[in-house]
């Protein structure tokens, strides 16, 4: 096997100020210097990194960002420093909070209609945006395409996240997941949650497969984990993760009841249970009763049109006829009415929380 080393190359002007920062400063090792009667080469290792510092160098400085889990006890407490050399070095959390924006209210409609462009994402997914504004960062919703089935060029990763949901909306996708056991087929009208950095991966998909994805907030990070083989075990399907736990929920299961709204029947899907209230997601379609003005108190509610038409009513707004492909957000307090249903409706409803009240107006 043949051994190969990577390294980043700085420049220096005097190196031999440069050895105390790195060694003692930033607690790395020396390796390598030379020649000996007048050092113009050193070669440091630690942290992960391997850096060359070379007199006469062409490069800029550049900066070195340091992450660890105590950055109070790592160079004095110090979170940015600059070496003799010019390179800035920055101290920075190996594993920082996830921050949770305040949620910019906002009444959204977004719908196909208007043809806003698919984007080339992650694994060579068509993503087109739903929440064009993403309520101030708070959350981000995507309608997600791969035109073409087959394997999907998918690793093994994790998104550090307050709450995602993987609705299967046309096609049927195969997936497997850290403590979930064999890998399994998300078929449509079928739903998952991917609690807070749950292994998993995407292996293969049907032709022109589509979900809906929710994650918040709208930027997370996605991280690969080179280490871990799925499927894993043994199976662990009651494991919590940041206290919520992984939710599959299957069609064919489905209950269908009274729906918050009069004139509607809807399925739960069980999430608010699973994620402990931070989330619910329920779909709905035509029921009984009439169809009524009411106001809610979700500090979050997007609902996406599946199937079937209808027009969304808003106090002091103009009506929007919607259709499938549709998305919209109503904010808490504004007054609202879903009218005209085609037999065929059928919604896609996402609160956050979970539990919320629906008053009529």
């Amino acid at each position: 096997m043949v051994e190969v080393r990577a390294e980043i190359r700085l420049p220096t002007q005097e190196l031999r100020d440069d050895i105390p920062f790195f060694t003692k400063v930033l607690g790395m090792r020396m390796d390598m210097i030379y020649p000996a009667d007048d050092p113009s080469v050193a070669v440091f290792s630690g942290h992960g990194l391997r850096v060359r510092i070379e007199a006469g160098a062409s490069e800029p400085p550049g900066t070195l960002r340091i992450l660890t889990d105590d950055p109070d006890a790592f160079a004095g407490g110090a979170r940015e420093l600059v070496a003799p050399n010019g390179t800035r070095v920055e101290i920075d959390d190996l594993n920082p909070p996830l921050v949770m924006p305040e949620t910019v209210h906002s009444f959204v409609v977004r719908r196909l209609a208007d043809q806003a462009p698919w984007i080339i994402g992650r694994a060579g997914m068509h993503y087109r945006d739903l929440i064009p504004d993403r309520l101030g960062g708070s959350i981000i919703a995507s309608h997600i395409r791969i035109p073409d089935g087959g394997p999907v060029p998918d690793m093994v990763h994790y998104h550090t996240v307050g709450f995602q949901l993987i609705f299967c909306y046309r096609g049927w996708v195969d997936l497997v997941y850290e403590d979930q056991g064999a890998p399994f087929r998300l078929h449509a009208g079928c739903c998952v949650i991917q609690p807070p950095e749950i292994r998993h991966r995407v292996l293969y998909a049907s032709d022109n497969i589509e979900v809906i994805e929710i994650g918040v907030p709208a930027e997370h990070v996605t991280t690969i984990d080179h280490e871990m083989e799925l499927p894993n075990g043994p199976a662990n399907p009651e494991r919590r993760f940041q206290g919520q736990r992984f939710v599959h929920h299957k069609v064919e299961d489905a209950v269908w009841r009274p729906f918050r709204l009069s004139g509607f029947e809807g399925r739960d899907t069980g999430i608010a249970n699973g994620t402990a209230g931070v989330a619910g997601v329920q779909v709905a379609r035509k029921g009984s009763g009439p169809l009524e003005w009411t106001a809610h108190d979700s500090d979050i509610l997007f609902t996406f049109v599946m199937d079937g038409t209808m027009t969304l009513e808003g106090e002091g707004r103009a009506p929007f006829a919607l259709e499938p492909g549709d998305a919209f957000v109503v904010p808490p307090g504004m007054v609202t009415r879903y009218s005209n249903l085609s037999d065929d409706i059928e919604l896609l409803e996402v609160s956050l929380p979970g539990v919320f009240a629906t008053t009529p107006v």
